[in-house]
């Protein structure tokens, strides 16, 4: 019954940011619907960062009232929110009414900040509840969160959101009657089916929740009886966990940043160093290069951008899949894979800077460089993510509270630095899948 177990840890981590996530991709859908128009992505972003006084409000009741906070009761309520609001925006995301002498739309953004604060939740409140879990358990819960945004992405594509073809100026009702147009085909099933999608899945994450605390196989993957008992004298007195299945280095296996939280010899320098780099691989993969991917692919074609988000969204589960065989916790490695997924986030940004004209405009080489950077820097910082998820489960349930909140901050910080930049300055410009001159 492991199996069922992995799979229902699974599902947990695929509601995490289902919801959200769905959100991003049915854009292109909901913008030409909605008073908000192409200001609908900044007010998700501005009702994101808002939602962030959940994880905020979890943290501090950990912090100030051990114990005061039922962690199995706050996971009931987000989830069942979540799923009831998907369920409410199918039947009312369309009806507006004015505000300040303009119409918008109230109930797609009041829904829109429900899902933001439960999925924000997600992340102080689903880590934590994994640790009465064995270790191996929470690799499984990180493929499903990488999960949380390739299932959507899927179903969108299935829907047909953002596919576009190239006609004749003249048949598109140009009234120049000349060059190419981009128009956007129909898509292939309603978005209130998307949206009663997406409560499915809340519902699955609802009933996997269900299940890995009454069913009696998903109790016998539970830690040690020592373990859970200590993890509630630390949930209580603020002690630290004793560590079950706490892994063993020899001599010739560690490095000299490799130290293990359980041990309670990390040095504040190295647990700095832990969360500085959870803090900005978050930023980068969560706020900052999402925010520009359009600018960074679309110049090369609207096959380029969807290859690039759907392989990017693969990669983010099956770099968890191969930290469940190939796990390395030594912090040197991950500071350099964090630094090689810079880099790669590097080119991009460059890229998305340089739109609508950047290099190897017109050939393939420029299409296979961007989709394989965009797969290289998802991946290796999904690595570095999994990893230090890993290591701070040893730590116990106060570490992985404060790795959701850091996780967070930095998502927050980066939305917060790109947002101006990209809406409100405008120091990005998009390319013409269709029709873009660039000087010679």
């Amino acid at each position: 019954m492991a199996l069922g177990v992995h799979i229902l840890a699974c599902l947990l981590g695929t509601g995490s940011w289902v919801a959200i996530n769905g959100m991003w991709v049915e854009l292109p859908l909901l913008v030409p619907q909605v008073p908000e128009g192409w200001y609908l992505p900044s007010y998700l972003t501005v009702l994101i960062q808002f939602a962030n006084a959940g994880p905020l409000f979890v943290t501090l009741m950990h912090h100030l009232q051990p114990g005061q906070l039922s962690e199995a009761g706050t996971i009931y309520t987000i989830i069942s929110l979540g799923a009831l609001a998907c369920v409410l925006l199918a039947f009312f995301w369309q009806e507006t009414s004015v505000v300040g002498g303009a119409a918008h739309s109230t109930a797609l953004l009041i829904l829109l900040f429900f899902l933001s604060l439960v999925d924000c939740t997600s992340s102080v409140t689903f880590l934590p509840f994994m640790l009465r879990f064995r270790a191996r358990y929470l690799t499984t819960y990180f493929v499903g969160e990488g999960l949380s945004g390739l299932v959507p992405g899927l179903v969108a594509l299935a829907q047909g959101v953002g596919a576009a073809r190239c006609v004749n100026g003249s048949l598109a009702g140009n009234a120049s009657g000349t060059g190419l147009r981009t128009e956007y085909q129909p898509a292939r099933f309603s978005i209130r089916f998307f949206f009663l999608f997406l409560g499915g899945m809340m519902g699955l994450c609802l009933a996997a929740f269900v299940l890995l605390n009454h069913l009696p196989a998903a109790r016998q993957e539970r830690a040690k009886e020592r373990f859970r008992a200590q993890a509630r004298v630390e949930a209580g007195s603020g002690l630290q966990a004793v560590v079950e299945e706490q892994p063993t280095v020899s001599p010739s296996e560690s490095c000299w940043l490799n130290s293990y939280f359980g041990t309670g010899r990390y040095s504040w320098p190295q647990v700095a160093y832990i969360f500085l780099v959870l803090a900005w691989v978050n930023a980068l993969t969560n706020a900052v290069l999402p925010a520009v991917q359009s600018y960074s692919c679309l110049p090369y074609g609207n096959s380029a951008y969807h290859l690039s988000a759907t392989l990017a969204a693969m990669a983010n589960p099956l770099a968890c899949f191969i930290g469940m065989f190939l796990p390395n916790r030594c912090l040197l490695t991950l500071g350099l894979l964090s630094a090689a997924g810079s880099g790669f986030g590097c080119y991009l940004m460059a890229m998305a800077v340089l739109s609508p004209c950047p290099p190897l405009l017109h050939s393939h080489a420029g299409v296979v460089l961007v989709v394989l950077c965009w797969v290289l820097f998802v991946g290796s910082l999904s690595y570095v993510k999994l990893m230090i998820g890993v290591i701070l489960r040893d730590e116990g349930h106060s570490a992985l509270v404060w790795c959701g909140a850091v996780v967070q901050l930095g998502s927050m910080l980066g939305a917060l630095t790109m947002f101006p930049l990209v809406s409100v300055y405008s120091l990005f410009h998009s390319g013409d899948p269709c029709n873009t001159r660039c000087p010679s």
